[in-house]
């Protein structure tokens, strides 16, 4: 062990730690969830760490040969080749100054090192003075959580692509396919699986929109602001120049914050970006249930599709085989839900001019954006890609349904329709069969009237068709006798 001296006295750190007295406190304080912070997370810090030390050099304030030293340390733990960087709980003390802390004592005893220093004695680098130099934990954790998001992001933007597409190619394989519509549960009008397996793609693409959108809030950062987002310590021109170079270390576009005083309390952008993952998630958990109900079955429920058998599905009844994968990609959606009341809660924590629940943001946001790339990367190889429709249980369905009833509505009038199909329910027969039998249309008209491309979109209708239909005597004989 070496003794380290801080604030509160001597502190005794395993000789080999590349961190020091502050986060060996917190390690032997703060044991909650027992998972570390998100590796994204601490690359994020090592990387704000590399533009300040770079930005202070430019403006005169740190050696050019201190802010090499501590670039090239923040790119060891940027690229995860410092592991002493990551030690901590990823629930900690609030605004996340520990994790901050641990990454600081880490660049700065291997920059040290680099200098010829010896670990532990902060010569001529300290984690505060030099490391942290125009920077606060409370202005630097917000950022590194924007950073973070700004990075998972961008693989769940490219499954949600991928799974959009699969379900496009769906619609394009089975868009003549024509099923019985749904409502409350009840049989509605018919919808071809075109159009079904395309609406669940559209609502992919948008909520991949909202996710785009919230990605240009995260763009603006208050680092710079420091302590409360006055700028104490921190040079005149530190915000503007730290914006710049933090820029080109990540390949985005920031710009800093009109007010740095708001960053530090409002983590509104991160609540935005929660937001649009609770989206996805409850429009994919929706998607997910749906798949289950149109493939129940095999022999007992709707049995519209199959889906890829991945598993057996029980334990004591052989061969049955379950939706597994919609069922587990459901529950990872409803635990981004959970994550995201989490997230809720500590955004409306900021209290005076600061919010200190930071750390909480960071562990959920980090974790529901990794749950649902998975969730969506599972439900498309294990899933989706593998789906074929049972078009002759499909088209059973259809010909012994009523679900053609609303076609014939602007023809036939909605009272007499609605007898009809009552009709039809009472003697158990096809509704084309009862409207025929009733001498109210021939078979070629109803052929022509429920041909799939007019039950299934919008149409011009025929009124000249309507008013012959309405004039026959078979009509008028029905429609008295309903009077």
């Amino acid at each position: 062990m070496r003794r380290e001296r801080d604030a509160l006295g001597v502190k005794a750190v395993p000789t080999r730690a590349l961190y020091g007295a502050f986060t060996q406190r917190a390690l032997e304080t703060f044991d909650l969830s027992g998972r570390p912070p998100h590796p994204a997370l601490v690359r994020a810090y090592a990387r704000i760490k590399k533009a300040a030390a770079r930005a202070n050099a430019r403006l005169g304030v740190l050696p050019p040969t201190w802010a090499r030293a501590i670039a090239w340390a923040a790119d060891r733990v940027a690229a995860g080749r410092a592991p002493d960087a990551a030690v901590l709980d990823g629930l900690q003390a609030g605004a996340g100054t520990p994790t901050h802390m641990n990454v600081n004592e880490v660049i700065a005893n291997l920059a040290n090192e680099r200098l010829g220093g010896r670990r532990g004695r902060y010569q001529p680098i300290h984690p505060n003075n030099h490391v942290n130099l125009g920077q606060s934990s409370n202005d630097v954790t917000p950022t590194a959580i924007r950073l973070m998001a700004l990075e998972l992001l961008g693989p769940l933007r490219e499954e949600s692509a991928r799974l959009e597409g699969a379900f496009r190619g769906l619609a394009a394989r089975e868009r003549d396919v024509v099923k019985p519509g749904r409502t409350h549960l009840q049989d509605a009008v018919p919808i071809t699986y075109g159009q079904v397996f395309t609406g669940y793609a559209q609502s992919l693409n948008e909520a991949t929109r909202s996710l785009v959108a919230t990605a240009r809030e995260l763009r603006v950062i208050g680092l710079g602001g420091t302590a409360v987002g006055t700028g104490i310590t921190a040079h005149p021109r530190f915000r503007a120049m730290v914006a710049r170079e933090l820029s080109r270390e990540v390949g985005q576009r920031l710009m800093p914050a009109r007010s740095a005083v708001t960053t530090t309390w409002s983590l509104r952008p991160l609540l935005a970006c929660s937001a649009a993952l609770r989206g996805l998630a409850v429009d994919l958990a929706k998607i997910c249930f749906d798949l289950r109900l149109l493939a129940s079955g095999p022999h007992t429920g709707l049995g519209e599709l199959k889906l890829p058998e991945v598993e057996p599905g029980s334990s004591i009844m052989p061969g049955k085989v379950n939706p597994s994968v919609p069922e587990a990609v459901e529950m990872a959606c409803f635990q981004a839900c959970g994550h995201d009341h989490a997230i809720a809660l500590a955004a409306a924590r900021g209290e005076l001019e600061l919010n200190v629940m930071t750390p909480l943001v960071a562990f959920n946001l980090g974790q529901s954006v990794d749950l649902l790339t998975r969730a969506v990367r599972l439900l498309r190889a294990r899933c989706v890609e593998g789906i074929t429709v049972n078009r002759a249980r499909v088209a059973a369905l259809v010909s012994g349904s009523l679900v053609e009833a609303t076609a014939l509505s602007p023809y036939l009038g909605y009272e007499v329709t609605a007898e009809l199909v009552k009709e039809a329910l009472t003697a158990g027969r096809p509704l084309r069969e009862v409207v025929s039998g009733q001498g109210l249309a021939d078979s070629r008209t109803l052929r022509r009237l429920l041909r799939p491309s007019a039950v299934t979109r919008p149409q011009r209708m025929d009124l000249a068709l309507r008013r012959r239909l309405q004039a026959s005597p078979a009509y008028r004989r029905y429609r008295a006798r309903l009077s």
